[in-house]
């Protein structure tokens, strides 16, 4: 919106001109999210505690986890509300994938707190039961799959491409709608996953969302794109002012939520952030670098796949509890302890993914 402002003003005083630069607008998109974000949160925490929406906690978690009972949840509509709002001030809404981003995030944004408000306000424990969330989890996903292989301008949009394999590509026809499926949804659920312990999710989702911003810059300007050998996206590059109004959000939002949390994203927030980091990664074409760059994610998944399976087969658990955050709780680790030391994990995984820019 204020993009089209700027763009009318030039006509008065060409000074305006600045705001057509992306990476300002990116800049702008972080610290008007960030503004959002701490000035709403004391506001939202007081709402969410007046209407006592408080955080249910498991009896055979770590008993440590116990003392947050209470604690208010679905904060992750702050979160939302600074990324859209950002996002509509900042970034050309003419831009096809940025509302694609927005939109596919706030669907699953939808789905998070209709199970939300099951489980807190109804007091429902299943909340929104799995079949109806993967449900419509499906139903969003490939829409926004099918949406972006109908409007794919070039080969490259539909093709995989494999990380340092610089002259390697995989042309998917339509397998990449059945591609982009599982990765918005697996994107979604990992991070859901994730959010066990207080800013475990939110930090590694800012960093892996800032690295991708990098991409998005990169793919959407062709002169890089060419130097890089990465796949030119026109238009992608505006996803930037996305990435920054998530960077900003979840900045501000970490800052209620480190430990000892005073208020918990919830699924309304968790679904909606692996899902916009999927469908951006997609968009970039950087499937493979976000499975580097989001290896907890990944690592949590997996741990609850490999418990669930040893279960059912062995009637026997691999770990304490999973997810995996849980079993290092249990093995006597630290709550904050768990939680840093994951976060330097995604710090390396990230510069890993940002170093397949040069190793092709």
């Amino acid at each position: 919106m204020l993009l089209l402002l700027a763009e009318y003003l030039q006509q008065f005083y060409k000074g305006f001109a600045v705001f057509q630069y992306l990476t300002l607008r990116g800049i702008l998109g972080v610290l008007t999210a960030l503004s959002l974000s701490l000035c709403l949160g004391p506001w939202m925490i007081r709402a969410l505690q007046s209407k006592q929406i408080g955080q249910s906690v498991r009896n055979d978690g770590p008993q440590s986890h116990l003392s947050k009972s209470g604690t208010p949840t679905m904060g992750g509509a702050l979160i939302l509300s600074a990324i859209g709002i950002a996002t509509l001030l900042w970034a050309d809404l003419s831009n096809r994938y940025v509302w694609v981003v927005l939109i596919v995030t706030l669907l699953f944004g939808a789905i998070g707190w209709v199970d939300d408000y099951r489980k807190v306000i109804e007091k429902n424990s299943k909340g929104l039961p799995s079949r109806w969330k993967y449900f419509w989890q499906s139903v969003f996903g490939l829409g926004a799959a099918i949406f972006l292989y109908v409007t794919a301008q070039s080969p490259v949009e539909t093709t995989l491409l494999i990380p340092m394999l610089k002259d390697f590509s995989i042309p998917l026809g339509i397998g990449f709608v059945v591609l982009t499926y599982f990765v918005i949804v697996g994107s979604s659920n990992a991070v859901n996953l994730t959010d066990g312990l207080d800013g475990l999710a939110i930090m590694p989702t800012v960093m892996v969302g800032g690295a991708l911003g990098i991409f998005c810059y990169l793919s959407g300007n062709v002169k890089f794109a060419e130097y890089l050998l990465i796949p030119y996206v026109p238009g992608a590059g505006e996803l930037i002012v996305f990435c920054g109004a998530l960077i900003g959000a979840g900045l501000g939002f970490l800052w209620f939520n480190t430990y000892p949390a005073q208020v918990f994203m919830g699924d309304v927030g968790a679904l909606a952030l692996g899902a916009a980091l999927g469908t951006i990664a997609v968009i970039v074409r950087q499937e493979i670098v976000l499975f580097i760059m989001g290896g907890v994610f990944v690592m949590e998944t997996l741990s609850v796949v490999i418990q669930v399976a040893s279960f059912k087969l062995t009637g026997r658990r691999v770990f304490r509890m999973a997810p995996i955050h849980h079993h290092f709780e249990l093995k006597g680790w630290p709550e904050p302890r768990v939680i840093v030391r994951f976060w330097i994990i995604t710090v390396i995984l990230v510069l890993i993914g940002l170093a397949t820019l040069k190793l092709r």
